[in-house]
């Protein structure tokens, strides 16, 4: 590794990886950057944080996409970074490896566990970098190394070639000191078109009660004729009634907590280390890796979880629609209201991503009615063979 006094200990292994073409008037010619040491790049070890990993795993035989999308956008990659072990710390900080130092706060921790990542563009030793953000690891270090960060929308752009962490979460994300590399390198991996077009948005909604967490004073920053002020947690509790399986009467009344958005968190918790156990659970028993304070105890909580309210292939029961289909040729003012009710509904699924079939259920008044079931992204094949199930017991139970 490279002294910290030349990267501010941010490398864990410095390499050169050129495009494969000329880089001239390509998006990204000219530009360097760093990998997050979870990507796999062709004949180097991918160490996740670890020199236990490191050591029994061999070196990868091919290249992230993510990686080769933005070598072949013009940019030159000059090493890898260190991370938090196994990327389960949002801290930055490393027992083996050494912990990268923040360029704008030395005295604190650069945030993780794309750690190096952050702290490579926050020292200007890169114009941009790659990481990952599955509870925070991207966002949490950007703004503890004053850079900008960027998490995409799940599954936009491939994590194949990524050690996983958690697969429902997992996400490609990036570092850049300046906003246009940032969009630069955003468009190349999201595959966008070079539109510079600006588009003010028609709504920002503030949550006052997110905002009051924050010690930054809310008045600095919800001033505008757009702005909608909510409490986000109320919302949420409303909206997601599932959640109060979560909400532990410890955090109900604590004034750091927002009940429902604490629960939210429990709950992806819960599925992230389930995940993380499918992931990584046999290597962690049969290896048993050396592992930092804070890491360790997070890790084998991981390995020890049990599926309890774990439910891989749960279904949401909605109306496909609020109610029988309207009559032809009817005054449009006359179905805002329905129209509105049913996007409600429709926009579960276009908004999460989940699947959905709409089931006939037979008639009412002498109209169909139609019931919905919803599983997870992914989970098509399952819902298919559900339906085909169930479609018999549905019938028997219509002609009662």
């Amino acid at each position: 590794m490279a002294s910290r006094d030349s990267d501010y200990g941010a490398f864990m292994e410095k390499f050169v990886l050129q495009p494969s073409s000329s880089a001239h008037q390509l998006p990204l010619s000219g530009l360097t950057f760093a990998i997050k040491d979870i990507f796999d790049v062709d004949g180097h070890v991918t160490g996740f944080g670890n020199p236990d990993w490191a050591r029994t795993h061999s070196a990868a035989t091919s290249t992230a996409p993510a990686v080769l999308a933005v070598l072949s956008g013009g940019a030159t990659s000059i090493g890898k970074t260190i991370m938090d072990e196994m990327a389960y710390s949002i801290n930055g900080e490393n027992k083996h490896y050494g912990t990268p130092t923040n360029p704008w706060a030395p005295d604190r921790v650069p945030g993780g566990s794309s750690s190096g990542s952050a702290v490579a563009v926050g020292a200007k030793l890169v114009d941009f970098s790659l990481g990952t953000d599955t509870g925070g690891s991207v966002r949490v270090p950007a703004s503890y190394c004053g850079i900008f960060g960027f998490r995409p929308s799940h599954g936009a752009v491939s994590t194949a070639g990524v050690i996983p962490m958690a697969q429902s979460f997992d996400t490609v994300g990036w570092f850049a000191w300046d906003p246009k590399i940032l969009n630069r390198v955003g468009r190349v991996l999201l595959q966008l078109p070079d539109d510079a077009s600006l588009v003010r948005p028609s709504q920002v909604i503030f949550a006052e009660d997110c905002l009051q967490l924050s010690s930054i004073p809310s008045d600095r920053i919800t001033q505008g004729q757009i702005v909608e002020n909510v409490i986000l947690g109320d919302y949420v509790k409303d909206k997601v009634p599932s959640l109060q399986h979560f909400i532990g009467e410890g955090n109900r009344e604590q004034e750091y907590s927002i009940p429902s958005l604490a629960a939210l968190s429990s709950a992806r918790g819960l599925l992230l280390r389930y995940e993380f156990k499918n992931n990584h659970g046999d290597w962690v028993t049969t290896v048993k890796p050396d592992l930092g304070p804070g890491i360790s105890e997070h890790v084998w909580e991981a390995v020890r979880t049990s599926a309890e309210n774990i439910d891989d292939y749960g279904i949401l029961v909605i109306p496909t629609v609020p109610g029988p289909p309207p009559k032809l040729q009817m005054d449009p003012s006359a179905l805002e209201v329905f129209h509105a009710q049913a996007f409600s509904l429709l926009s579960i699924a276009v908004v999460s991503g989940f699947c959905q079939v709409s089931i006939p259920l037979g008639l009412h008044d002498n109209l169909p009615v139609a019931i919905s079931l919803l599983a997870k992204h992914g989970s098509d094949g399952f819902l298919l063979n559900l339906v085909e199930t169930l479609h018999d017991t549905l019938k028997e139970e219509l002609q009662e």
